[in-house]
């Protein structure tokens, strides 16, 4: 038997998984892990008793199938928390519950119509997509869906912000007048920047253009600084002939990954594309799960509360760490403004050796692991005249607010002597 699926290169968190095992092995010690990417937290109480109710509750609904069914009206309640606006106010947009952004997302391109032979789509498709990101649309319409990718790049003397300059560059660069989808991840991992107003605008005035549908990617919106980021959904309401979507989810907002549950907004033909698609891909979300966090968002102001306080904590952590980062000599890439994560510039060298020129990010990162356990994930980025530029991105889903903590890492921060 052999494999359909070359295993051409280890995924890169994996490979941080055995750079911890090897940590691990070598010293005895747990490491200092600042790459992990998702709440460290469980969601509030509140949450858990209602989860435990409907888990109970011997009602049909909240055990069969939830299909595109939005109970205890939810997703208008999600979208209303993070995306700032009342669904119910505008009569070309739809919402959605979905089952997590990461299935979502790759069905976009579907959605788009790629592979629908009578219009040409199959190996004429293109996605517009940004990096340095994690990569998850990249993958899906480049490597799986058989897609043309424009690679939109995000530059750290844009400060990471959303360039439509770069991206009309990197459509003419790739022979292309347009793309069929263009798809944000605002705010953004692993560079945790917003996007303002006229961020959006001349964005969606691009997409009018060209006739380019637009989807953002905001698991991250209802961790944003308040006045650091303005949702897609406050914008795109006002331009009647834009096709969008805007995502949300619980994973970050709630320290609830494991719930896979979400909701989307937009234009509704192209919701109602969507809901064709996912038709044939998934059933819905848990609707026991749906239905008593319908229940938690309606009462706005406790929700907002709760929200408030997990990123209160991610901000106390990030003004830490940014701080210590900083002193150790680390240039960051661009500002932490929602999430938990921190971008840095990768020196060209540390702890007393000079780093090789090609894959420097990763270098760096087995060097600093293996000698003092700190844990990042390395990057590939975008220097201002399109070169590679290494990058690192340190996360705060630990308790670096723990004393113990502080101490290991300060000692392994004071060790790295970084040098660009």
């Amino acid at each position: 038997m052999t494999r359909r699926i070359p295993a051409a290169s280890i995924n890169l968190f994996q490979l941080i998984y055995v750079l911890i095992r090897e940590h691990e092995e070598k010293t005895g010690e747990e490491p200092l892990n600042l790459s992990l990417g998702n709440p460290d937290g469980i969601p509030p109480e509140a949450i858990r008793r209602l989860k435990a109710k409907y888990a109970q509750d011997p009602g049909y609904d909240y055990h069969t199938y939830a299909e595109d069914r939005n109970l205890r009206g939810f997703a208008e309640a999600l979208v209303k928390l993070h995306g700032g606006i009342d669904a119910a106010e505008f009569p070309r947009l739809r919402v959605l519950p979905i089952a997590g952004i990461k299935t979502a997302g790759a069905l976009a391109p579907l959605a788009c119509g790629l592979h629908l032979p009578d219009k040409a789509r199959r190996g004429s498709f293109r996605v517009a997509s940004n990096l340095p990101a994690y990569d998850i649309i990249g993958t899906w319409s480049d490597s799986y869906l058989a897609a043309q990718r424009t690679v939109w790049p995000l530059t750290s003397g844009d400060n990471m912000r959303l360039n439509v300059a770069c991206l009309r560059e990197a459509l003419k660069k790739d022979g292309a007048d347009r793309a069929d989808l263009v798809y944000t991840v605002r705010p953004g991992n692993p560079a945790a920047v917003g996007a303002s107003a006229a961020d959006w605008k001349e964005l969606i005035a691009f997409c009018l253009e060209k006739g380019m549908r637009l989807v953002n990617d905001a698991a991250y919106a209802g961790l944003a600084a308040p006045g650091r980021h303005v949702p897609l959904a406050r914008v795109a309401p006002d331009y009647p002939d834009l096709e969008w979507l805007e995502l949300y989810s619980v994973s970050k907002s709630f320290n609830d990954p494991g719930a896979r549950l979400g909701a989307l907004v937009g234009s509704k033909d192209f919701v109602e594309d969507f809901v064709l698609v996912k038709g044939n891909t998934d059933s819905g979300p848990v609707p026991g799960v749906m239905a008593a966090y319908g229940d938690f968002l309606s009462d706005e102001k406790a929700a907002r509360a709760a929200l408030d306080a997990i990123r209160d904590l991610y901000e106390r952590r990030l003004a830490w760490l940014i701080p210590r980062l900083k002193a150790a000599g680390l240039r960051p890439a661009c500002d932490t403004e929602a999430g938990f994560f921190t971008l840095w510039k990768t020196p060209a060298s540390v702890l007393g050796r000079t780093l090789p020129a090609e894959n420097r990010h990763e270098a760096f990162n087995r060097a600093v692991i293996s000698e003092t356990g700190i844990v990042g994930v390395h990057f590939s980025g975008f220097d201002d005249k399109g070169g590679p530029e290494p990058l690192i991105r340190y996360a705060v889903c630990a308790d670096v607010l723990d004393p113990k903590f502080q101490a290991r890492l300060e000692a392994g921060l004071a060790r790295l002597k970084p040098a660009y």
